[in-house]
């Protein structure tokens, strides 16, 4: 700016000697040079904003942030997408995959894009206008022009820039809270597509154990050695087990389908293979003693909302500056005139310049100062409104995990070694003939459905696990539909048949 103006001292006694045709050329081409010269500070940047998605990734995630713009980064998504298929899928896997194939989370970077477009946009000088006209005459004809630049809009451009970069900021922080969401999304998806496929096995031990005892009581009341009675309950229990299994196959369908969604996959790629069984849960939980404060100082969504108090805060200083005057532009003008008596002849005008201003005569600006004014105190409010509940979700995820970890654990290390005590102990006691085989039998279907309630606690746990890493990082909670009991609990409604 300062050189543009510097310029135009220097050559103003240049332009007071030159024809009046040149002088208008002059003064045209000056709103040009100021534009180029402002131009040069604004540009797209190289790695179209994603720097900041990128960093918090490797840091929360350990994963890398792959922006799909071209095909031959399409290309290289699919070759390593393909390569971490061909091995049972583990939870880090399944979140790169969901980084590279997921089509949603490539919508979030484009919307990244159109942010940094609006930035660069609003960086610029607005281009000057042009307009022509001509009035012709018997004898004569007059050429007319004017080139217009908005003087308040050069003015507050610096305002302006700054209020964009703000948003910009923003628009990259939400796309690395997109990236944080696909990827907790792909770890609930993957515990909850992995326990549903041991559940399945589980409940199949339990329908063959209770097809066993169902046919030996048949047996037993055909030969009188057990009542009606008995018979029936047995028949019971492995018709209401088949259900249940029936169930849970229906569940793990789902399941899958739902962590095939996330992970973005199609056609052969759906040939993947889970495992077996859940990975095991750590023997001692995350101590976070600071955990709130944590969350106020790491969640994105937090950083995003500071980001448009920003914006808006600068936007109600803009509105209060420009609020008298919201439209001023400078034209150089210059006519051309030409006569046709006798020999024709042609005579350059001199230029002059012209100003166009808005008279707040009915609008004094109160309008928008009062809009930005209430579009600052709502964001004041909703910023406030963040806060206090990202505290009681830190705290509330904090202790959901604690008590997971402490109910899966329990599990683990009393109820399923003493249920593997009484199946011994009764297997014991039938070999010397003290109990029947329906004791038995009942005491190992107990022991079965004791590791499908397992199976649920271990589920629970790392799905406590991603929503306590989600309370303090951002990327979303579990709704309420994900937080579902098991196919196991809500069809029997205990472990006890």
């Amino acid at each position: 700016m300062s050189s543009f103006f510097h310029a135009c001292a220097t050559s103003s006694e240049r332009q007071r000697r030159a024809p009046s045709s040149l002088r208008f050329v002059a003064k045209a081409g000056g709103a040009v040079y100021l534009a180029m010269l402002l131009s040069a500070c604004a540009d797209f940047s190289p790695d179209g904003g994603i720097d900041v998605a990128e960093a918090i990734a490797r840091n929360e995630l350990h994963q890398q942030v792959v922006a799909i713009r071209s095909p031959k980064d399409a290309a290289e998504a699919g070759a390593r997408v393909s390569h971490l298929l061909k091995n049972p899928l583990t939870p880090s896997n399944a979140v790169e995959i969901a980084l590279r194939s997921n089509h949603g989370l490539q919508a979030a970077y484009n919307r990244l894009g159109v942010a940094e477009a609006i930035k660069v946009r609003e960086g610029l000088p607005p281009n000057p206008g042009l307009s022509l006209g001509r009035i012709a005459g018997n004898l004569s004809s007059e050429i007319e022009a004017a080139v217009a630049a908005d003087i308040l809009a050069l003015a507050t451009l610096p305002a302006r820039a700054n209020i964009a970069n703000d948003r910009f900021e923003a628009a990259q922080l939400e796309a690395a809270e997109a990236t944080l969401r696909v990827a907790a999304e792909a770890r609930r998806a993957y515990y909850r597509a992995v326990a549903a496929r041991e559940q399945v096995r589980v409940l199949e031990q339990a329908a063959s154990s209770a097809e066993i005892a169902a046919k030996l009581a048949r047996q037993l009341g055909e030969t009188g050695a057990m009542n009606r009675l008995d018979q029936t309950r047995e028949q019971l229990f492995h018709a209401e087990i088949a259900t249940v299994l029936a169930a849970a196959r229906k569940s793990e369908t789902a399941e899958r389908e739902r962590l095939v969604r996330v992970l973005g996959l199609w056609g052969d790629d759906l040939r993947f293979a889970l495992p077996s069984a859940l990975p095991a849960f750590p023997a001692r939980p995350l101590n976070i003693p600071t955990v709130e404060r944590e969350a106020i100082e790491r969640r994105v969504d937090l950083q995003i909302a500071r980001k448009e108090l920003s914006a808006l805060t600068k936007s109600l200083g803009l509105a209060n500056s420009t609020r008298f005057v919201n439209v001023f532009e400078l034209s150089a003008l210059g006519n051309i005139t030409r006569e046709n008596v006798g020999a024709e002849k042609v005579q350059f005008n001199d230029a002059g310049v012209g100003a166009t201003i808005e008279i707040p005569i009915f609008d004094m600006g109160e309008t928008r100062v009062r809009e930005s004014e209430q579009r600052w105190l709502e964001a004041v409010n909703l910023l406030a409104e963040r806060a206090v509940d990202v505290r009681s979700q830190a705290r509330e995820a904090y202790r959901a995990y604690r008590a997971a970890h402490e109910i899966a654990l329990r599990r683990q290390r009393e109820i399923m070694p003493l249920h593997a005590i009484i199946s011994d102990e009764s297997l014991k006691r039938y070999n010397t003939m003290i109990v029947d085989v329906f004791t038995l039998l009942e005491d190992a279907r107990r022991r079965v459905l004791a590791s499908g309630a397992t199976v649920d606690a271990k589920r629970d746990f790392w799905l406590a696990e991603v929503d306590l890493r989600a309370a303090i990082v951002g990327g979303g909670m579990a709704s309420a539909e994900e937080k579902k009991g098991s196919v196991l609990v809500a069809e029997t409604g205990s472990e006890r048949p």
